[in-house]
């Protein structure tokens, strides 16, 4: 790394007090809770899936998931900086609102309730509801919505796999 552009990676970050980094952490730690919540309530088994042949291993969700809702946290926090007295701030949070809803609820359905019909509406409603995001994100700051690019990525390999498994189980 060049001497340049280590000062200017410094640069970007040396505005970041203390209530700064609080508030990075907390919209870090908040979205990876909220995010985790249904795992805990409604279980995660994967018993009765019958498996396609790119399943991946189990310990990749909870990585791919801990990385994602990072990723949200981090994008969160570039929101917050704006100003979240702007209405385009406010609206941009109140869009993640719902599509955070939608993920939450997606959990409940296909694992607690073993019903991957039901999943594979409710991950394609949150397939829209994220590229929504995306689009109010990339209207307040560039960043957040491209932090917000490999969720969709990731949930759109989900949806496939989730079709696949209803597939499977039909």
């Amino acid at each position: 790394m060049s001497h340049s552009t280590s000062a200017d990676i410094r640069g970007r970050f040396d505005d970041l007090d203390g209530r700064d980094l609080l508030a990075l952490a907390g919209f870090i730690v908040g979205v990876n809770v909220v995010g985790a919540l249904p795992a805990v309530f409604a279980g995660a088994d994967t018993s009765w899936i019958e498996r396609p042949w790119f399943y991946p291993p189990e310990i990749a969700f909870p990585i791919v998931w801990t990385l994602l809702f990072t990723l949200m946290g981090v994008a969160l926090f570039l929101l917050w900086r704006r100003g979240f007295g702007r209405r385009d701030v406010k609206l941009a949070f109140g869009v993640f609102a719902a599509q955070m809803a939608i993920n939450v609820t997606w959990t409940p359905v296909f694992f607690g309730q073993q019903e991957p019909g039901w999943g594979l509406v409710i991950i394609g409603v949150l397939w829209t509801a994220i590229v929504a995001t995306i689009y109010v994100f990339d209207r307040v700051d560039r960043r957040a919505a491209a932090l917000l690019v490999p969720y969709l990525a990731w949930v759109t390999f989900a949806a496939v796999l989730n079709f696949e498994i209803w597939r499977l189980s039909a």
